[in-house]
């Protein structure tokens, strides 16, 4: 008994003096990054992270974090302009995504902004507005990596070189993939799908996809009963195959219809949440690839 008395306290100790050093550990100030980059949200946060690879004095942070998908209706903290106040650039995907801009530049008129979406040919729907999820093609988040780089060479010349370097090595990955991506779709025999929220447009334009309908065009809302009896009417007349739906948002509806109408239910992600990885996009196309495969066979 005096032996487990004399185990337990030592352990005890050990584990007191470990959180004691841990504690100091985390007291101790972080460095301060030379260049200080904010990105808007998640995808332009991937992409930032594979250009200022490994780059000394460099720092990128999410500026929306993992708490939203897309950013709609994102609604901007005072927490989030304390934070684009100390940054020396705003890197944002544009295209009308960032609806919350005006008062970022009202109240932060010195901050240097990066429009990753410069040159990317836009979708519109029937009213004329911009469909901004532009990322989702592997093209157009290509470019958008071009814009940044250039962005950062023009805005931190130290680290020019670098940005480059990292650039040419992400953008052959990408290009590995979007040929792969094409051989293993471009031959499939069903092209219709059934898709909710107008994530997909320009992925289905670069891989020849066919959106028949797209049903809860925003996230945060749900079809009517009228609209999920008219699809699942369309789906059953018109032979579509599959119902996708993403990972990030509320599929119940989508079930519906897919049980209701006799098609598959599938997730198609958008890259617009994930891990912190550097591959993050690279592995969620991959994940798509197999999907599609499997639902349009």
């Amino acid at each position: 008994m005096k032996q487990f008395l004399q185990k337990i306290t030592t352990a005890f100790l050990a584990t007191v003096l470990l959180l004691g050093t841990c504690a100091g550990c985390a007291r101790r100030p972080a460095q301060k990054a030379s260049f200080h980059i904010m990105a808007s949200f998640y995808p332009v946060y991937i992409m930032s992270i594979n250009i200022t690879n490994g780059i000394q004095g460099v720092q990128v942070d999410n500026m929306a974090g993992q708490q939203t998908g897309c950013l709609h209706d994102y609604q901007l903290q005072s927490a989030d302009m304390q934070a684009l106040s100390q940054a020396n650039l705003f890197i944002i995907n544009g295209a009308g995504m960032e609806s919350f801009m005006s008062r970022v530049t009202d109240q932060l008129p010195h901050l240097t902004v990066l429009d990753s979406s410069t040159g990317v040919s836009h979708i519109t729907d029937k009213t004329g507005e911009v469909n901004p999820h532009l990322w989702v093609s592997i093209s157009n988040y290509m470019q958008q990596v071009q814009n940044i780089t250039a962005g950062l060479e023009k805005a931190d010349p130290p680290h020019a070189a670098q940005y480059r370097a990292n650039a040419d090595i992400y953008l052959k990955k990408l290009r590995t993939l979007r040929t792969r991506m094409h051989t293993e779709l471009d031959h499939l025999p069903h092209r219709d799908i059934i898709t909710f929220h107008e994530a997909f447009p320009y992925f289905a334009k670069e891989f020849h996809l066919n959106i028949v309908q797209t049903v809860q065009r925003e996230p945060d809302s749900q079809p009517s009963a009228k609209e999920l009896a008219e699809t699942i009417r369309m789906i059953r007349q018109s032979g579509v195959k599959a119902v996708f739906a993403e990972p990030q948002y509320e599929q119940s509806a989508a079930q519906i219809i897919a049980q209701e109408s006799g098609a598959a239910f599938y997730k198609l992600d958008p890259a617009v949440t994930g891990s912190y990885d550097r591959d993050a996009y690279l592995k969620a196309m991959e994940k798509n690839t197999q999907t599609l495969q499997k639902a349009l066979a």
